[in-house]
């Protein structure tokens, strides 16, 4: 039987998992055995040097998989920021149903989204940017915390404490990153109140996944007793 939670019936997938929008890694071969086995997956976008590669990434994927699949858009500061309109543009007329934003405030790309059927998962690093999010809103939140890679925030609170706190406050779907791996973390994830949870390392030692064997060998190697 299949655990059905808020995060798998407003994001129409089969399990509670998310593939983390990891750049350089989510791929179309990674995002695509990912849907397939019935999780969320992410296409990075800005993986993509260009708007251009990533609807050419999104239809590799589509060739791959008939099952959702999501883009992630990173949208952090930059005294020279990336085409964040034209990556947009472009995932909107992929027909791309489920985005996944992070980095900054949502706000400025939530209507096109909407308007066009799209659901926005926001990653937040803290209660009060998961509750402006939520306020502003967004489909679902993905809570990041101090173990998660990537910029976890400047708090360094970590997901023990911060995901039952986020929990509190928020009533959309809701899942957990940082330090999931497997079943154990899964169930102590909605344990803590989360909806599901988003996992990157173990998606980075996947056949699918395009970093080096070597990396891979190294990460599996580190976990060894």
């Amino acid at each position: 039987m299949a655990l059905r939670t808020k995060f798998t019936e407003v994001f129409g997938v089969e399990h509670p998992i998310a593939q983390g929008g990891m750049q350089w890694v989510g791929r179309a071969e990674l995002v695509a055995a990912v849907a397939n086995a019935g999780a969320l997956g992410f296409i990075t976008a800005l993986t993509q040097p260009t708007p251009a590669d990533l609807a050419d990434e999104i239809a590799r994927c589509r060739d791959l998989t008939d099952e959702p699949f999501g883009v992630n858009l990173t949208i952090l500061p930059s005294i020279n920021p990336p085409p964040y309109d034209d990556y947009r543009q472009v995932i909107v007329d992929a027909g791309v149903k489920i985005v996944e934003t992070a980095g900054s405030n949502p706000a400025p790309h939530l209507p096109m989204f909407h308007d066009n059927g799209i659901k926005v998962l926001h990653k937040c690093t803290s209660v009060r940017h998961a509750v402006k999010a939520q306020s502003l809103g967004v489909d679902g939140i993905s809570i990041d915390g101090f173990e998660c890679a990537g910029h976890p925030g400047e708090d360094d609170v970590p997901g023990l404490v911060l995901i039952p706190a986020a929990a509190d406050k928020i009533e959309i779907p809701m899942i957990a990153s940082g330090g999931f791996a497997d079943g154990r973390g899964l169930a102590a994830a909605m344990a803590l109140g989360a909806d599901g949870i988003n996992m990157g390392s173990r998606f980075m030692c996947t056949v699918e996944s395009s970093i080096h064997q070597n990396v891979k060998d190294a990460i599996v190697a580190g976990d060894e007793r």
